[in-house]
C-alpha cells in the first residue's frame, strides 16, 4: 500500500522537456493527465509543475537543474522509482513549505470544512492527501467526529485541533498521523483505536508528563508510549453494541485481557491505559460506577469528551501523575 505522502528526491538533471516525456506521458497513458503551472511560486531558483489526473490524482514536481523533488498520490513514473523518499520534515525547508502550501490549498478546494481546523489539517496532511488514505481519513472526521460518539463534527475536530496546536506531537507527526491512513478501505474501529493514542497522549501531557510515542523494544514488540522509564500500552474497547460482549464493563475487560496476553506479558510493570472515549454517557456511567478490574495492574481507565472533560480511575500503583 502507498502509505502517507512522502517527498521523493532525484539527483538527476531535469528540464521541461524531460518532465513532459518522462513524467507527463506515462501518466497521460495511464490516467489522462495535464501539466499545469503551480498555484504558488516555488522557492527561488526552482521551476515547478502540477500534474493533474482525470481521476482526481495530483502530483507536484520541482527542479533546479541539479536536483528535483516529486510528491503525489498517483502512480510514480518509472524514472523516479529508485529515488529516496523523505518526510516533509526531512526535506529542505523551502521545498517542504512550498509542497505543503500547494497540498493544503488542494485540500481546501476539495474539503474546505477540514482546513477550517488549521492544525488538524496540517498534522494529518500526509494522509489527507495520500493515495490510500485520503477518502477514509476525511470520511472519519467528517462523519464520525474523530471517534467521539454523540458529538457533532465541529466539537470533535475542535478538540483535536486545539491539542495539536500545542505542538506537543510535532516531532512525531509521521509516526502518529500515518496510523490513521494506511488501512485498505474504511475501518472505523481501527481509526477510533488510533485516535485513542492521541487521547492518551493528551491525558499524559496535560498531567505534566514527557512522552515518547511508538517505542520499539528488543523483544520485537512496539509499545505505544514511554513516560520516563515506564512503558505505556493503549487499548480502546469498541462500544459494547458492536461486539459480542454486550455490556460496557464486559467490553473493557475483554479489551484489557487481549493486551495482557501479548505486549504486556512480555513487559511486566508497563502501564495499561484503557480509553473508553468511544462509549456513550450511559455506557461510561456503568464502567465508572463499577470500576472493573481487568486482571492486570497497573491499569488506567478513562474517558475524554470533546469539551475537554476527562474522567477515570486506576488500579495499582501508576508511577506518573494523572489529571483525575
Amino acid at each position: 500500500m502507498a502509505g502517507p505522502l512522502r517527498i521523493r528526491q532525484s539527483n538527476e538533471r531535469w528540464s521541461e522537456d524531460r518532465v513532459r516525456s518522462d513524467l507527463l506521458t506515462p501518466l497521460q497513458n495511464s490516467f489522462g493527465a495535464e501539466l499545469n503551472g503551480p498555484w504558488f511560486a516555488p522557492p527561488e531558483g526552482w521551476a515547478a509543475r502540477r500534474l493533474e489526473m482525470d481521476n482526481g490524482d495530483i502530483a507536484l514536481f520541482c527542479w533546479n537543474g541539479q536536483r528535483a523533488y516529486w510528491v503525489g498520490n498517483t502512480e510514480t513514473p518509472e524514472p523516479l522509482w529508485r529515488t529516496n523518499k523523505v518526510t516533509f520534515d526531512e526535506a529542505p525547508d523551502d521545498i517542504s513549505e512550498w509542497v505543503e502550501r500547494e497540498l493544503l490549498a488542494q485540500l481546501d478546494v476539495e474539503d474546505g470544512w477540514l482546513t477550517d481546523y488549521e492544525h488538524l489539517a496540517h498534522f494529518f496532511l500526509p494522509v489527507f492527501l495520500s493515495k490510500d488514505g485520503r477518502d477514509s481519513t476525511r470520511r472519519f472526521f467528517r462523519d464520525h467526529a474523530g471517534g467521539f460518539p454523540d458529538a457533532d463534527r465541529e466539537a470533535g475536530l475542535a478538540f483535536y485541533d486545539d491539542f495539536l496546536a500545542t505542538g506537543a506531537l510535532d516531532d512525531y507527526r509521521y509516526t502518529m498521523a500515518s496510523k490513521l491512513g494506511t488501512s485498505q478501505g474504511f475501518d472505523l474501529s481501527r481509526m477510533r483505536a488510533t485516535m485513542g493514542e492521541f487521547n492518551v497522549a493528551k491525558l499524559l501531557l496535560d498531567a505534566g508528563n514527557d512522552i515518547e510515542p511508538e517505542v520499539e523494544l528488543d523483544s520485537g514488540h512496539s509499545v505505544d508510549f514511554r513516560v520516563e522509564d515506564t512503558l505505556v500500552e493503549v487499548t480502546r474497547p469498541r462500544p459494547p453494541s458492536r461486539r459480542q460482549v454486550d455490556t460496557a464493563v464486559g467490553a473493557v475487560k475483554v479489551s484489557g485481557d487481549a493486551k495482557t496476553r501479548d505486549q504486556l506479558a512480555a513487559h511486566p510493570g508497563a502501564v495499561l491505559v484503557v480509553d473508553c472515549s468511544s462509549f456513550r454517557d450511559d455506557e461510561w456511567r456503568r464502567v465508572s460506577g463499577e470500576a472493573p478490574d481487568v486482571g492486570y495492574s497497573p491499569t488506567v481507565v478513562f474517558r475524554a469528551r470533546p469539551d475537554g472533560t476527562v474522567e477515570g480511575f486506576s488500579h495499582g500503583s501508576v508511577p506518573f501523575p494523572l489529571p483525575f
